[in-house]
């Protein structure tokens, strides 16, 4: 039995500048133990339904708390690939908790918390949880490596195939390894779930971009099979003047900056101003503040009812110290006398009584409302930026770069391409999350199985009766 000390050895983890070690400690046995056994294990229950990878949650509770946290970990990654990760970034008081039948009578079964002690336990005991199918001799090239793309070469590889994954930053993991800030998810957890897809024979192939140091057409010569899951880029140019001046950040590059170790010093004492009201934008204010801002306002168009930040983040900004501007419009962020970003000048807007076509109020301008905002940083957090060119490339048909597939497999108007994830909601459509791109993948794979390998394929999938010693057991213990 691993012990609580080596359950927590991540937990304040000295080699992670202290404001950005993550925040919720691990549970211990005792009250992992003591929550499980609040657990009703429902029979129909309605948490598995609200999971988009359907865990079966009171199995893993269950297990918890008969003292079987190796099979909670198996039964949790066993339906979602990135499962430690989706423990600490799920929303899931929207989710499997929402839909916890204790809601109105008691507090609901903190699942989260409960699936992150299993899956480190899982972690520090180094186990290797599944096996590689039998070779099908078929091969599967995967573009891009996070939730997604992780989700599906895992998939493949226990059915068989021969799996190698592209990715054109230098760490594999998607922005769980480099988007999320460290304090709510620690670069080790996904660099575990790599390490597990890894122990399947799957190669990764990190700092290669598809369409410019990999040709489509190399690419197309390697693989019988492509699984398009590239994701989205950074924040697109905002189109305001002054966008390139010092001082002016893209939120997911500070956000990847902080989780590499760069800690942004210029940041320290500034006045810094965050365009945006998403969760990215949330994820840098607090950045901010942790590198010691001296003041942190998010700037956004409609009020905090129309933000798409969860309420969660939200009320974590808030009791982080960051304020809010609303019903603002930037115009153009003005230059001081060095030549570096020194404010941004803004005007008021008001409800106008339009409603949008997703549901959210509109505005217009307030007359004679323009003032300057004064800011020594301005972060810029609206959103992500389609990555148009991959899809022309590949040759599938398209909207605006956003790849046309089947939303129950993924499969594109290319029988040999399939596409899943963030890739596909570059339109704002769809449920843009972690575990939602996980179960995409997972139903890329299944689809390509079926087709390559015939209706018997969900028999190919193996997993390990028994858990085994990981060949980077040593490394993996820090979870």
């Amino acid at each position: 039995m691993v012990d609580d000390i080596r359950l927590s050895a991540a937990f304040g983890d000295p080699a992670v500048p202290e404001p950005f070690r993550e925040l919720v400690p691990p549970l211990t046995r005792a009250a992992a133990a003591e929550e499980s056994n609040r657990c009703l294990y429902c029979y129909d229950a309605p948490c598995i339904k609200a999971c988009p990878t359907s865990i079966d949650i009171p199995s893993f509770i269950k297990r918890i708390a008969t003292g079987n946290p190796e099979g909670a970990a198996h039964a949790i990654m066993d339906a979602n690939p990135v499962g430690a990760s989706c423990a600490r970034v799920c929303p899931t008081e929207l989710l499997c908790e929402g839909a916890c039948v204790l809601n109105g009578s008691s507090a609901p079964i903190a699942i989260g918390r409960l699936q992150r002690h299993a899956t480190d336990y899982a972690a520090s005991a180094g186990l290797r949880l599944f096996a590689p199918g039998e070779p099908a001799g078929v091969s599967a090239g995967v573009i891009g490596s996070g939730p997604a793309g992780l989700s599906a070469a895992r998939e493949l590889a226990r059915f068989g195939f021969d799996v190698d994954v592209y990715e054109a930053r230098q760490v594999a993991g998607g922005l769980d390894s480099s988007g999320i800030v460290s304090f709510r998810l620690p670069t080790h957890v996904p660099d575990w779930e790599v390490r597990q897809v890894e122990e399947l024979g799957v190669r990764f192939h990190t700092g290669v971009r598809v369409g410019s140091s990999l040709s489509v057409e190399e690419l197309r010569g390697r693989h019988d099979v492509l699984v398009l899951a590239a994701g989205m880029g950074y924040v697109p140019p905002l189109g305001l003047e002054g966008e390139r001046l010092e001082g002016v950040y893209d939120a997911i590059r500070l956000v990847e900056a902080t989780k590499a170790g760069r800690m942004p010093s210029a940041l320290a004492g500034a006045r810094v101003a965050v365009i945006g009201a998403g969760n990215t934008a949330i994820d840098a204010a607090t950045c901010a503040v942790r590198l010691g801002a001296a003041e942190v306002k998010i700037v956004y168009r409609r009020t905090a009812a129309e933000m798409t930040a969860y309420p969660f983040e939200y009320e974590f900004a808030k009791q982080e110290g960051v304020g809010f501007v609303w019903l603002t419009q930037p115009l153009r962020i003005v230059a001081g006398p060095d030549g570096k970003a020194a404010g941004l000048e803004c005007m008021r807007l008001q409800p106008d009584g339009r409603v949008g076509s997703d549901g959210r109020r509109l505005t217009s301008p307030v007359p004679d409302s323009a003032f300057l905002l004064e800011a020594d940083a301005v972060v810029l957090a609206t959103g992500q930026e389609r990555l148009a060119t991959l899809a022309e490339q590949l040759g599938i048909a398209h909207r605006a770069g956003v790849p046309e597939a089947d939303p129950r497999t993924g499969l594109t108007s290319d029988p040999r391409i399939y596409a899943a994830g963030d890739i596909l909601h570059g339109t704002g459509a769809g449920e843009a999350t972690v575990v939602s791109a996980a179960e995409q993948g997972k139903r890329a794979a299944a689809a390509i199985a079926a087709a390559w390998l015939g209706p018997d394929f969900a028999s190919r999938r193996r997993a390990p009766a028994v858990a085994v010693p990981s060949r980077h057991a040593g490394s993996a213990g820090r979870i």
